[in-house]
């Protein structure tokens, strides 16, 4: 796929690039990092980075290896491995601040795992109607990964022969992103490669969830949830989502009653991801 024309840069982590957008100040406080979702890219964050950008709050979103305009990784492309490309990204950025990170669906377990094993500082987690490790255990769950994960290799099958454009006009854009931002979402939702990464990390799933399992997150770690649909009928899945922020001694949980999984990130619900952001960061929202 050709390089983006909506933001961003390709960064080298050694021996293959990832594609990064910042957005915000160059320097100071702490670095936002956001982690997309399955079958997601740094363009699902547009929105999002540019509300933080306007209250001076610096971000970074990434392609993941394999996905939007980022090269392939080694497999197997579960958590650890990627975060492991976290770690050198900021690294290679020379990024040293404190950083908070938010992640949006299947991007939940990412960042849960990062908070569990890595050393750099971390001031607080925003889960984006994530996935938790318990979702896995809700009925119904395991054989629903297992088929989403051969629907990508099948839909990277029919992106080779040019099937996923016209279907990426129709259904490309489920988060709304204005402009050049929906543009690139819809051609990077017809790419072969794209499909391809995502079902390589849609079939690690249960793994990265056992990695992100295996223990409790620190009660002192601020822990905002941020959930699409009402809390009232949610049953068994809100429940799991709310649990990392209700275990916290600081943690915040609001349900968006109006939104869907994927415009969440969209222009008229996004704030509501800034609320987080804001109750993570210890500040008034």
């Amino acid at each position: 796929m050709a390089a983006s024309r909506y933001q961003g840069e390709r960064v080298d982590i050694g021996g293959r690039h990832l594609r990064v957008a910042r957005a915000g100040p160059v320097s100071g406080g702490p670095l936002i990092v956001c982690e997309h979702g399955a079958y997601g890219s740094a363009t699902d964050w547009a929105v999002v980075q540019a509300m933080l950008a306007a209250k001076g709050r610096r971000s970074l979103a990434y392609d993941r290896a394999g996905l939007g305009y980022s090269d392939p990784g080694p497999e197997p492309r579960d958590g650890r491995a990627i975060n492991d490309d976290l770690e050198a990204l900021l690294e290679a950025l020379g990024e040293t601040s404190p950083i908070l990170l938010v992640g949006h669906s299947m991007g939940g377990l990412m960042v849960r795992l990062f908070a569990l094993e890595r050393t750099r500082a971390l001031v607080g987690l925003v889960l984006v109607d994530a996935v938790t490790p318990d979702v896995l255990g809700l009925p119904g769950v395991v054989p629903g990964v297992q088929v989403f994960g051969r629907l990508l290799q099948m839909v990277s099958q029919g992106a080779k022969a040019g099937l996923m454009h016209p279907v990426s006009w129709v259904a490309g854009n489920p988060i709304e992103l204005p402009g050049e931002a929906g543009a690139e979402k819809r051609r990077i939702h017809a790419s072969a490669s794209h499909a391809q990464g995502a079902a390589a990390e849609v079939l690690c799933w249960p793994e990265t969830s056992r990695m992100a399992g295996a223990a409790d997150l620190p009660l002192d770690l601020p822990v905002a949830v941020v959930t699409a649909g009402p809390s009232r009928g949610g049953g068994a899945l809100k429940r799991v989502q709310e649990a990392p922020a209700k275990r916290a001694r600081a943690g915040h949980v609001e349900h968006v009653t109006a939104a869907n999984h994927a415009n969440l990130l969209g222009p008229r619900f996004a704030a509501a991801i800034v609320r987080g952001v804001d109750h993570a960061l210890g500040k008034d929202a």
